[in-house]
């Protein structure tokens, strides 16, 4: 482990400012151009707005029950972007989020510049809940804590505007799952500082029985005296974005397609963020469902004709496709390349911004050190334990492209039989390679789990029987220590679907070595799935069986993503 104190003190404030440039996936092609998707990671249902300056742009996402939650991600051309906060450190109420509620939480949020209040608003729609706003001067600070504004089940991507004469309305779609209807978008009036309804919901658009099926994820804009919802339809998997114009907020609203599939391969383009610059110009961010990747972020330009906006190129009928590469938008100036962070050196006693838990946090999910690692407290496991689909403490992180390897130094210290930690790479199914202490020695073991969110129990396979690396001397709750390098490794497979748009499907294989130079590949192979509405994630796994022994950890030394 790295015991450097005082030099990682002295560099924490130079670390915190450096840009961090991914070696598996960066858009920017250094030459004035860009290759989509500009965020290969899951950051599903994207929304993006312009900050105060004018030259800022803020991007949030659906963060579901991972928390920290409502990821905020900046970046200054729409193409280099950097995670810089979390709206949300803990959702409401507290009694159903400290446990994992894996597809519930935070669905479709919208960010939004109130210039009349000069802040920033969060809406996003608990489909049990409510409504929920969070809000922040800054958006880089500290966010207001959750407060629900409109209760009820089934409201879902919520959208506020704010209007020229101050006036507020809320743009909502419906969740089938929870009140039995969907398909139709919805506008309400506001108070004018957006925290209050004091109108009913108004039906401005059906799409039942037609192409427009599962329309849902709107969001609202004002331009040239006319109300624009842009939304997605016909479904994610292969769905459209559709535009609507009125006079009124409350319609009548006619719309178009503006942007399909084509013949590019790219499956279902839609919901996301417009954005207008300084410069004129328009671009679009929007989501590609990626299946055991999750949904990455796209960004295409946007040519108005008719008073319509055409999204991408090649248009037909006012209908675009996505772009695979395109000039950068015209922000003034040629910034840096910076993507989102993924290795971790853990020299920080702030966790990094890429980690998430999949509960609202708690101390005995791990903590941070001064002394360069990362601690994750082992699970303790109920006492009808099928599989970790019930943990809270899975520290993780997205995907960050369709090929990459992920590769972490751990210690796994146990004071009891039976404790176990290590490398993971999580899903509906989930596999992992991980340390157990059996007796007075180790196994090196690979655990499989199918269905994990149907109750189904792991599978376990043994591949080695290690020593101890170290014991403790004293006899007081003595833990014996085992270090190894663990190491995954994902591989995209390719193909198509019978609609012939691309398929993306991964295998993941694992390796294992003692000394971090020569690794050894281990176990079965194992297909990557996506977990409940988010990409399938990666990082660290710990767990011990139920009862009141003393509880054992993992020290993570370092976590490095490379090709």
């Amino acid at each position: 482990m790295k015991h450097y104190l005082t030099t990682i003190l002295l560099l924490f404030p130079l670390m915190m400012q450096a840009q961090y440039k991914s070696q598996v996936w960066s858009p920017d092609n250094g030459d004035g151009t860009f290759t989509n998707p500009v965020i290969n990671a899951d950051y599903s249902d994207p929304d993006v707005c312009v900050g105060a300056s004018g030259e800022d742009f803020y991007l949030t996402a659906s963060s579901f029950n991972s928390i920290p939650g409502l990821p905020i991600l900046h970046s200054k051309d729409l193409v280099n972007w950097k995670i810089v906060n979390h709206a949300v450190k803990a959702l409401p109420p507290l009694e159903r989020y400290n446990v994992p509620q894996h597809g519930n939480g935070v669905w479709a949020p919208s960010i939004r510049y109130n210039q009349y209040n000069q802040t920033y608003y969060i809406y996003w729609g608990d489909p049990d809940l409510g409504v929920f706003v969070t809000t922040a001067k800054d958006p880089e600070g500290e966010w207001t804590e959750p407060q629900c504004v409109i209760p009820g089940k089934g409201m879902i991507d919520t959208t506020p505007l704010w209007d020229e004469d101050g006036k507020c309305y809320l743009v909502n779609g419906w969740a089938n799952s929870r009140c039995q209807f969907n398909s139709v978008l919805t506008v309400r009036e506001m108070s004018a500082d957006g925290m209050k309804q004091i109108g009913n919901p108004v039906i401005v658009f059906d799409g039942n029985g037609t192409e427009d099926r599962t329309a849902e994820g709107p969001k609202f804009y004002k331009r040239d005296g006319w109300y624009w919802i842009m939304c997605p339809a016909g479904g994610v998997p292969v769905g459209h974005q559709l535009a609507m114009r009125s006079k009124s907020p409350f319609g009548p609203y006619e719309s178009k397609r503006v942007l399909a599939t084509g013949n590019t391969g790219i499956n279902g383009p839609h919901q996301g963020g417009w954005v207008h610059l300084k410069s004129g110009e328009d671009w679009f961010l929007h989501f590609q469902d990626k299946e055991a990747y999750g949904r990455v972020v796209w960004l295409e330009p946007v040519e108005w004709k008719d008073n319509w906006p055409v999204m991408g190129e090649k248009a037909k009928n006012y209908c675009g496709q996505p772009v695979l590469k395109h000039k950068k938008p015209n922000v003034g100036k040629t910034y840096p390349i910076e993507n989102p962070a993924e290795s971790d050196e853990f020299n920080s006693i702030q966790l990094g911004k890429q980690w998430q838990w999949h509960a609202n946090y708690q101390q005995t999910f791990g903590m941070p050190t001064p002394y360069g690692y990362m601690r994750v407290f082992c699970h303790k496991q109920s006492e009808d334990y099928k599989n970790m689909w019930e943990a809270g403490n899975l520290l993780l992180q997205k995907t960050p492209a369709d090929n990459f390897t992920a590769t972490t130094k751990i210690r796994l210290s146990a004071k009891d039989e039976g404790q176990y930690g290590g490398l993971t790479v999580f899903g509906m199914d989930y596999q992992a390679l991980v340390l157990k202490r059996v007796g007075d020695e180790f196994q090196l073991q690979q655990i499989t789990c199918k269905n994990a969110d149907k109750g189904k129990p792991e599978e376990v396979k043994v591949l080695a029987t290690l020593k101890a690396t170290a014991k403790d001397k004293v006899d007081y709750q003595p833990a014996i220590h085992c270090d190894a390098y663990l190491r995954l490794k994902v591989s995209y497979l390719g193909g198509k679907n019978a609609d012939g748009t691309n398929k993306h499907e991964a295998s993941v294989e694992f390796a294992w070595s003692k000394d971090g130079k020569k690794y050894q590949t281990v176990g079965d192979k194992f297909t990557m799935r996506q977990g409940k509405w988010i990409g399938a994630k990666i990082g660290i796994m710990a767990a011990e069986p139920a009862g009141k022994k003393v509880r054992g950890w993992v020290d993570v030394d370092w976590f490095r993503v490379t090709k």
